[in-house]
């Protein structure tokens, strides 16, 4: 049996704001939007094109991540080249939610730099990984 990964879902404290992020930084969009039983808003969203692959769930009511220095969890987005990594570093940092200046890092880490969304949560923004734009050779093995 073969699963495929097609969604993560985000308990957040504020859906509104959070789709906002993901629509600035991130260039998701919204492919589903719905009402839960509280009359809360739930929404989907994806990377267009990709709709029918892999969404963000944005559910309402969260508690907040609020995530320290130290934990490196995240969500990875590839961007083409290191200028769209610098550009995202100088929006955010305009908009006061740059947490990583842009670095690089030895393979397959690459070129970096990384983000807070509104629920606290860290999103990287890289180029030169192994995955996605920038990939100059596949990872394999241990």
């Amino acid at each position: 049996m073969t699963a495929s990964l097609t969604h993560v879902a985000l308990h957040v404290r504020d859906v509104d704001q959070c789709v906002t992020f993901y629509e600035q930084f991130c260039g998701l969009m919204c492919t589903h939007e719905r009402l839960d039983n509280k009359g809360r808003r739930i929404v989907w969203m994806a990377e267009p094109g990709r709709e029918a692959d892999f969404v963000f769930v944005l559910l309402p009511g969260g508690t907040g991540r609020d995530q320290n220095d130290r934990d490196f969890s995240h969500f990875g987005f590839a961007m083409p080249n290191r200028d769209a990594v610098n550009a995202i570093a100088d929006m955010g940092r305009a908009a006061g939610c740059l947490e990583w200046e842009p670095r690089q890092e030895p393979y397959p880490i690459g070129y970096y730099c990384g983000l807070k969304d509104p629920d606290g949560n860290f999103v990287e923004f890289s180029y030169g990984q192994p995955l996605g734009p920038g990939a100059e050779q596949p990872l394999t093995g241990p």
